[in-house]
């Protein structure tokens, strides 16, 4: 059995991308491999959230991961906050993380230019952080999307950089998990990009049907092909890369038809598109509303997982401590 670990920051809703790129197969890998998920708080702090919304949006990510189908009892689900040991394993692989190679990750480079008013020191040092969070549980895959590979390299790196530093065998060298197929991204309604809340571009777990049905409704499109079996603009390319997931195979290819001979309408294609977005979503809303009632629910889940969690790092955290040389007095 393989350690799988994988988190999501705590910035508010689960969306749809996040369910069809991950969160579903998590659902059926906890059955079969030790599972780590994690709500990432402490990444969240990178852009200063307020106290209210910190907390707000970390239980509002439990819910939602609960009601999409990850089972406490399974698998191991907890708050990145609550296990203090991944803060002072960030530490201590910090010591061995160097300016240059940070600065130039995409991640940073990316984030810098889009908050050049607030480049602090956990924007930069976001990858050794990621990579405590992957090695304090021996991690052997992360399931990770397309903009977090180079950061999970960057893990990689940390451990293995350690594990030459001090002459050991110690930390694992995960690798990137896709589920046995290409790394999943979810298109945004906008036309660009992947789907993401700071995008503004997404549809959430949580969002009611009139509001999906609207979203989707006014997701950006072109004038329409004016030649038979033309190729797809990105803007049309990302409505059908969504359709091809929620959509049955016969619905997809009737649209595909319509478009190659230029009697595809736009507005019956979106009709379709939200049609089964909500019916896909609409379990899963209805789980939401009942989780977010149960508040004696959600406080034991978090303190079974983050004591399983503890569990697990705090024996990491001690055996680094011994193989770097820190010994006490008493």
């Amino acid at each position: 059995m393989e350690t799988v670990l994988s988190g999501i920051r705590s910035t508010g809703n689960l969306h749809l991308g996040n369910y069809l790129g991950a969160v579903q197969n998590f659902v059926k890998m906890q059955y079969d491999n030790n599972c780590y998920f994690f709500i990432a708080d402490y990444h969240s702090l990178t852009t200063h959230p307020t106290p209210g919304d910190l907390h707000k949006s970390v239980r509002q990510v439990l819910v939602e991961y609960l009601a999409a189908g990850i089972d406490p009892e399974k698998s191991t689900l907890y708050v990145q906050s609550d296990v203090p040991e991944i803060a002072e394993l960030y530490l201590l692989l910090n010591m061995n993380a160097y300016l240059g190679e940070l600065e130039r990750t995409t991640s940073f480079k990316d984030k810098a230019r889009k908050q050049p008013e607030n480049i602090n020191a956990g924007l930069l040092t976001y990858p050794v952080l990621m990579a405590a969070d992957i090695v304090i549980h021996h991690a052997d895959k992360v399931p990770v999307g397309k903009d977090q590979e180079q950061n999970l390299e960057m893990a990689r790196k940390f451990a293995r950089r350690f594990n030459n530093m001090y002459n050991v065998e110690y930390f694992k060298e995960p690798v990137a998990y896709n589920f046995g197929k290409e790394l999943v991204k979810i298109p945004g309604l906008d036309g660009t990009g992947k789907m993401g809340k700071s995008e503004g571009n997404g549809i959430f777990l949580a969002d009611e049907e009139a509001v999906i049905r609207k979203k989707i409704m006014r997701a950006v499109t072109d004038a329409g092909p004016t030649e038979p079996n033309s190729v797809m603009p990105e803007v049309i390319a990302n409505l059908f890369t969504i359709m091809d997931i929620v959509s049955t195979p016969d619905t997809v290819k009737f649209f595909k038809e319509k478009y190659a001979s230029c009697e595809i309408r736009y507005g019956d294609l979106k009709k379709q598109l939200a049609e089964d977005v909500c019916k896909l979503i609409a379990p899963i809303n209805q789980r939401i509303k009942e989780i977010d009632s149960d508040n004696e629910y959600l406080s034991k889940v978090a303190k079974q997982g983050a004591e399983k969690a503890r569990e697990s790092a705090a024996k990491t955290v001690k055996e680094v401590r011994e193989i770097i040389g820190f010994r006490k007095f008493y």
